[in-house]
């Protein structure tokens, strides 16, 4: 009954005064149709010399009306039947046509829209506090949900549209449907007690939002993206506290991934003192070794946490074969790094510079960190504004006769950059077919073709998505999940109760969830490659290496009491 009287209030607090006045109207001409029917039926019995009661001839002008004709009342004279023929059609516009589309418009639909509307909530319970409030709906937001809940976080989208939040409903996201720009929104999001609130729109609706938060709440973190970088100092001055240009981190993040001129390691990420690097074993002594027979560990301390042959990752073992295509994924510290390089690396010239398909927001981005780094490159590009650049080689990267130009033949790498993924598929396998020996560092726009690039001859990866989603997450994480290519992350954990006391071996963490222990922080200090006789303490802090599946395993099996770090 309470919810009967909430829909009716809502139908008639809603309607637009045109729309009731209209409702009121069609009655007000259906009551008088049926009234002027009775009183005429009254007349016309009369005329052919029969009599009916007042109630009879309402009677008569709703059966007729209405078709139901029972036929217990009927007219003998030529005039009383057209009479009949006229009510009759009369009630077939206004009561059958008319009168149902009527309660439809005034009746049903209000009701299924405060049906509707009841189950999209506009709000969250009083005591929420630690979430992440989203602002947009994309694949960026999709992989985020993903991680955040992997990491135990809270969270809800906000959005104005109720249809595409009934949607995200049934989905089983959490959904709040408001306005981006309105303070109140905010305040029943609970927002002053928010962990953080991401913006990805557009730069104006993200200098909107965070300029409405700041309203509210002046602490709250703000995370908001920029496309352009005019914009980095709007959004800061709106009240962002951390202003991220994904694009520009996407074309950064491809540019370190490429072989150096030399085969010496690169620093890919860290975490604290301990650093990623990548190292290619062609033309060093590594080839035709397994792991064990080269000693590495025992002469330069470094530890090879992984191999990369032609974009498939591999934990290793001691009987791991290196070849001339695999690349060395190294933990170590500094030092350790320094000694690996003036153990195994060395210069290796190439006499063509990299090549980067596609000159948009992220290819730029990827040779400006190339330049950089000191890094030669040549920027194929279709848009001949562009291509004045004496960096640039105008034209098709589908032309054998612009790659030619470009220098396909010598380059060491080329970085496919374009939005477009099957634009970016077709490139991979062009260029693969073209230089079977060259690295290719591909971007995916969607995840669900990360294992089509791979197919198609990719040796690196990496979606716009989980990047954008891995950053993120690090704001509130600060340095505690590295993502070195899409799936594969080094992260960290706090030691769970069952470990504790025992070696590193005893765990068995590798065996059962197929992450593996990179370096443990004891105290403060940075133990990497840890001896499996190692002792487990209460207080220590692991490294993990390990795919998006195998880190799933870790925390699923120490979800309860694993102190994960939290900002």
């Amino acid at each position: 009954m309470k919810l009967l009287v909430g829909q009716l209030i809502y139908i008639f607090s809603k309607r637009k005064d045109r729309n009731v006045r209209m409702l009121i109207k069609f009655m007000l001409i259906l009551i008088t149709m049926i009234t002027i029917y009775s009183i005429l039926f009254h007349f016309l019995m009369i005329l052919e010399d029969q009599r009916f009661s007042w109630i009879t001839g309402f009677y008569w002008a709703l059966t007729v009306m209405s078709t139901l004709g029972f036929g217990d009342i009927t007219f003998t004279s030529d005039l009383g039947k057209l009479f009949s023929v006229i009510v009759l059609l009369s009630g077939l516009i206004f009561l059958l046509i008319m009168l149902p589309f009527t309660f439809i418009q005034f009746f049903y639909a209000p009701w299924l829209e405060a049906q509707t509307k009841a189950r999209a909530p506009r709000e969250l319970p009083e005591d929420t506090h630690g979430h992440v409030i989203l602002t947009r709906t994309d694949p960026i937001t999709m992989n985020l949900i993903h991680k955040l809940k992997q990491y135990q976080y809270e969270y809800v989208i906000l959005t104005e549209d109720i249809q595409h939040a009934l949607e995200l409903f049934d989905e089983d996201y959490k959904v709040v449907v408001g306005e981006l720009s309105d303070p109140e929104t905010y305040r029943r999001l609970r927002v002053n007690r928010a962990a953080l609130v991401v913006a990805n729109i557009d730069d104006m609706m993200n200098t909107n939002i965070a300029f409405t938060v700041r309203e509210i709440s002046k602490e709250v973190p703000i995370a908001a993206n920029a496309d352009s970088d005019d914009s980095v100092d709007i959004l800061q001055l709106a009240g962002s506290t951390h202003v991220l240009q994904f694009m520009k981190l996407l074309g950064q993040s491809l540019s370190r991934r490429v072989l150096r001129t030399s085969t010496r390691s690169n620093v890919i990420g860290n975490i604290d003192a301990l650093l990623i690097a990548e190292a290619p074993a062609m033309r060093t002594p590594l080839v035709g070794m397994t792991l064990q027979q080269s000693r590495l560990r025992e002469t330069t301390g470094i530890t090879v946490v992984g191999l990369w042959e032609r974009g498939k990752f591999e934990i290793p073992t001691a009987a791991t074969h290196i070849n001339s295509t695999t690349v060395l994924l190294l933990a170590g510290s500094a030092e350790q790094l320094k000694n690996y390089d003036e153990h195994i690396g060395g210069y290796q010239k190439f006499r063509a510079p990299v090549l980067i398909l596609g000159g948009g927001r992220v290819g730029r981005a990827a040779a400006e960190s190339l330049e950089q780094a000191g890094i030669d490159y040549r920027i194929i590009e279709k848009n001949k504004r562009l291509a004045a650049n004496p960096k640039y080689v105008y034209g098709s990267a589908a032309d054998i006769n612009t790659l030619t130009r470009a220098g396909i033949d010598d380059a060491p790498s080329v970085i496919i950059t374009t939005h477009d993924d099957p634009t970016n598929i077709y490139l991979t396998i062009y260029c693969r077919k073209l230089r079977p020996d060259i690295q290719i560092i591909c971007r995916a726009n969607l995840d669900n073709n990360i294992s089509k690039l791979h197919t198609a001859g990719a040796d690196l990866v990496m979606s716009h998505a989980s990047l954008a989603a891995n950053t993120i997450l690090n704001l509130l994480k600060p340095d505690d999940v590295l993502m070195l290519a899409e799936g594969l992350n080094v992260f960290r954990a706090g030691m769970h109760p069952s470990m504790v006391g025992k070696s590193l071996l005893d765990s068995q963490i590798r065996l059962q969830t197929g992450c593996s222990v990179i370096a443990i922080n004891h105290d403060g200090e940075m133990i990497s490659n840890p001896d499996p006789t190692v002792h487990f303490s209460e207080k220590d802090e692991l490294i993990m290496i390990g795919t998006d599946d195998a880190e799933k395993r870790y925390l699923k099996q120490y979800t309860e009491s694993t102190k994960i770090k939290a900002s």
